[in-house]
């Protein structure tokens, strides 16, 4: 005979109190373990939602550090810094002496100098043929004899009539007309010796000599070749052998060089450096290239040949400022600027007025006492205000 099992299971917890109890104890425990599950989840929640938020704000500080424009910078103190004009010129005779023929000319006899010797002042550069005018000093001065012959007959008659003019056998008119003839004769010497002179001072002319000590720079004659005063230079001389650069200096820079400033020169093709000073400069400026010419003296050296191209430095002065390189310094309609560090990194244009350019750099005159952060490079890139992320590059 088969039971249901169930039913009987049913029936006897409802008869049983002790089964009862121990049922709503377990309900009660599973009631508590699903509170603290539930408390656990949300503790987990709230420290899951802490640390993202923390999280993210490090992640976008992170970004705006990263995006911050990385800079070279560096403080350029303060230093003197002597100025220097890059400028280029012709080498030439400081003073250069052009020499042709002083006198009437004729055919040269003989050239007794070549180019590059030092001569002396007064030396024979050429002779010219000189034969007439020795035959022509040679009659004046028979005609200088001549003249002091009939000067010495004319006294003589004069003193005869003096002694006679007491017997009276001759009257003073005649002593008069006899007075006069002998003074006319001595008029005649001294009109003949000035004619010698004149023929001597032509046949000394006929030498070309040197006008002052220097070095010949150009020879235009030889021997054989007919000159006269319009052959115009037959030899070209550096007095003193003292050369100059002729530089062209722009206007700007021209005002800032005067007398006595001191110039370095390399000529083109050599390797040697010549010290010079500049002693004279244009009082004149070229409207059409906007320069003008600095003339700086140097001493003689083969080295240095008139007509050549060199490069000069010149020392234009000193100042004690900061320096900067020219890709630190911008422009714009305002005029030039840098932009330098400001608080909490922030770029900063400060405006400057700069003075020397040199090969190191420009010079700040105005504007920066040189202990600010100048930013190198990309300058041009910044906006004022921008956040950067600053280097400093030791200079």
């Amino acid at each position: 005979m088969n039971y249901d099992t169930r039913i009987a299971a049913e029936d006897l917890a409802a008869t049983d109190p002790a089964a009862v109890l121990m049922g709503d104890a377990e309900e009660e425990r599973q009631s508590r373990r699903k509170l603290w599950l539930i408390g656990l989840a949300v503790l987990a929640g709230l420290i899951g939602v802490w640390f993202l938020t923390h999280s993210s704000d490090e992640a976008v500080t992170g970004d705006k550090k990263s995006q911050a424009a990385v800079v070279s910078v560096v403080a350029p103190g303060r230093g003197t810094i002597e100025g220097a004009i890059n400028v280029t010129g012709t080498l030439a005779a400081r003073r250069e002496l052009p020499v042709g023929v002083p006198g009437e000319g004729g055919q040269v006899v003989s050239v007794l100098v070549e180019p590059g010797q030092w001569v002396g002042a007064g030396q024979v550069l050429a002779v010219i043929d000189r034969s007439v005018q020795v035959q022509q000093r040679a009659s004046q001065a028979a005609q200088i004899e001549v003249a002091r012959a009939n000067a010495q007959l004319a006294q003589a008659n004069l003193d005869r009539a003096l002694r006679l003019v007491e017997r009276g056998f001759v009257s003073k008119a005649d002593i008069d007309r006899l007075t006069a003839q002998r003074d006319s004769a001595a008029a005649q010497v001294r009109v003949a010796g000035a004619q010698l002179g004149v023929i001597n001072a032509q046949l000394g002319r006929l030498n070309v000599v040197a006008p002052a000590a220097g070095l010949v720079l150009e020879r235009r004659v030889e021997p054989g070749q007919v000159v006269s005063a319009g052959s115009g230079v037959l030899f070209r001389l550096a007095k003193g052998g003292e050369m100059e650069l002729r530089a062209l200096v722009g206007e700007t820079e021209l005002a800032q060089v005067g007398n006595g400033v001191r110039a370095e020169v390399t000529p083109v093709g050599g390797m040697k450096v010549f010290a010079g000073q500049v002693w004279q400069t244009a009082p004149v400026i070229d409207p059409q290239s906007r320069q003008g010419i600095a003339r700086i003296a140097l001493p003689y050296a083969p080295e240095l040949r008139p007509g050549g191209f060199a490069t000069a430095v010149i020392k234009a002065g000193s100042v004690v400022a900061p320096m900067l390189p020219e890709s630190a310094i911008l422009s714009d309609n305002e005029g030039s600027y840098v932009y330098i560090v400001g608080k909490g990194n922030k770029a900063e244009r400060r405006n400057v007025k700069t003075g020397l350019v040199t090969a190191n750099g420009i010079a700040v005159i105005e504007g920066l006492s040189g202990t600010e952060q100048v930013v190198l490079r990309a300058g041009g890139f910044l906006s004022p205000g921008e956040t950067i992320n600053p280097r400093v590059v030791k200079q």
